[in-house]
């Protein structure tokens, strides 16, 4: 069972908590992060969703809800770990950007770091695939709709 800390409008914590899989009240908000990773060539990572998940076969960048108690920084770390087995190093993260959505707080990051693909380990319910790819094949990839279509702003932080 998967709790989340809720937030007002302003994002302030209202001290309630949110079991994953029930809809949130009107003026309830949780904070979401979106985790892009960019090695050193200048690649950017991305990861193709299960067939079972909402925008099936669709790549994307690692991301999630924070559980309850955590920092965005926090929850950045654990769905990266948890996604893809890769333990990023927090002083290599810079977050860039967050707003306020329907539902939710999101907190985009960009972590700086480079690995090896051979070293990731992927969550079979949640990831299927994973590659770099540079900004222009990043460009046709969105432009063909083989990206989640919520991460037009990539253009914006790339």
């Amino acid at each position: 069972m998967e709790l989340w800390d809720l937030y007002d409008f302003n994002r302030k914590k209202i001290n309630k908590t949110h079991k994953r899989g029930i809809p949130l009240l009107e003026g309830e908000y949780h904070i979401v992060v979106h985790v892009w990773i960019r090695n050193k060539k200048g690649e950017i990572l991305v990861t193709k969703r299960h067939p079972d998940k909402t925008h099936p076969n669709l790549w994307e960048c690692t991301g999630g809800s924070i559980l309850a108690g955590e920092e965005s920084l926090e929850g950045a770390l654990r769905e990266v770990k948890e996604e893809i087995g890769i333990d990023l190093i927090k002083l290599n993260g810079k977050l860039v950007r967050s707003e306020r959505r329907e539902n939710n707080f999101c907190d985009i990051w960009v972590f700086e770091q480079t690995f090896d693909l051979s070293g990731a380990m992927l969550q079979h319910d949640e990831v299927i695939d994973i590659k770099w790819v540079n900004k222009s094949e990043l460009d046709s990839m969105y432009d063909s709709g083989l990206i989640v279509p919520t991460l037009s702003y990539y253009k914006e932080i790339f």
